[in-house]
């Protein structure tokens, strides 16, 4: 299974994600793809061995990915500061894979209905999200 985390800014998400998924799924090829040099050395800081950094690396791991994980963001065109093009938002949108987006109420994208969770909280309900499509997968 290859699991992709997409995250901008500085990284502390993707990095939080990166952290726990190393520890509670070890056998998943995990890739973590910056939108910025700072995200991507801050997730290959928390322990990704495969990572990338910008646009053509997401559409390229789009490609490839069964699950994508990454703040809700990442399919907004011009959000996360204006890190997320186009192609980006497109390429995750259109991507043979399941998304896990966590809603991140931030940069003027806000989610209705989701209560304001921390992001511990948030990351806790996506490794839940994560377990169920491992299994369901090797049902």
């Amino acid at each position: 299974m290859n699991v992709t985390i997409i995250d901008g800014q500085g990284g502390q998400l993707g990095a939080q994600l990166v952290k726990e998924i190393t520890t509670r799924f070890s056998f998943v090829e995990l890739t973590a793809i910056g939108t910025n040099a700072i995200a991507t050395s801050t997730m290959l800081k928390a322990g990704a061995k495969n990572a990338a950094t910008g646009e053509n690396s997401v559409l390229v791991a789009c490609r490839k990915a069964d699950v994508i994980i990454g703040p809700i963001g990442i399919v907004v065109a011009d959000s996360l500061l204006g890190e997320i093009t186009d192609k980006i938002a497109v390429a995750i949108g259109r991507a043979n894979a399941i998304r896990i987006l966590l809603p991140v109420n931030k940069c003027d994208n806000y989610v209705a209905g989701v209560s304001s969770s921390n992001i511990k909280a948030l990351i806790e309900d996506a490794l839940s999200k994560l377990s169920d499509v491992i299994s369901n997968t090797h049902s």
